[in-house]
């Protein structure tokens, strides 16, 4: 599959005719909501878990050095936790280019945290995309963080963002902490050099 997923996401026709859309986001759709919105709340969704092991071409990285940013791999009884948006459909539009990179709109009931549940959109990135990376270790992911940087800024201000919006969230997500304590001993080493 092409990196460029605009067209493939907006001939999805399941949420035709609505008039409002639930959109769950997990990466820095939690701290960077640049885009209108009707309501927004903490939410999470069941049987995912959130990963950095898409490649990054165009918002945190180059095509010569991608960065490394999250998608949600498949996890039987994971709870992932995030942020759940109301917006209007013709917002979806500016969300498919956000997302273009190889993420594609998926279904999904979102669980909000007062305890109802909304059926919406989660854009994910699966391993059949052609940014996709895959797995590493998180002390390798944290040195591509740390080399990265792309049109969006470095690298490592999304990983540091979405750990301390994660935190505000009281989400528990030990491999986002993990990249992020590598990421601070590399820090501290160059720092010391």
């Amino acid at each position: 599959m092409s990196t460029n997923t605009v067209a493939t996401n907006q001939q999805m026709d399941y949420f035709d005719g609505h008039e409002r859309i639930w959109v769950f986001g997990y990466g820095s759709l939690i701290y960077k909501a640049d885009f209108p919105f009707i309501e927004r709340r903490p939410a999470h969704i069941r049987h995912w878990t959130r990963r950095f092991w898409q490649g990054s071409h165009d918002h945190r990285g180059t095509a010569d050095a991608p960065g490394r940013v999250v998608t949600l791999i498949p996890e039987y009884d994971a709870v992932c936790t995030g942020m759940a948006y109301l917006i209007v459909p013709q917002v979806l539009s500016h969300l498919d280019i956000r997302e273009k990179n190889g993420y594609l709109r998926v279904v999904t009931d979102m669980h909000l945290h007062d305890g109802s549940v909304a059926e919406g959109l989660v854009y994910i990135a699966t391993e059949d995309n052609a940014a996709f990376l895959g797995p590493a270790t998180e002390a390798d992911i944290a040195r591509q963080i740390a080399a990265s940087t792309g049109p969006s800024g470095p690298n490592r201000d999304y990983l540091v963002r979405l750990a301390e919006a994660l935190r505000e969230l009281r989400a528990d997500d030990a491999h986002v902490y993990a990249i992020e304590r590598h990421l601070q001993e590399l820090l501290q080493q160059e720092r010391a050099a």
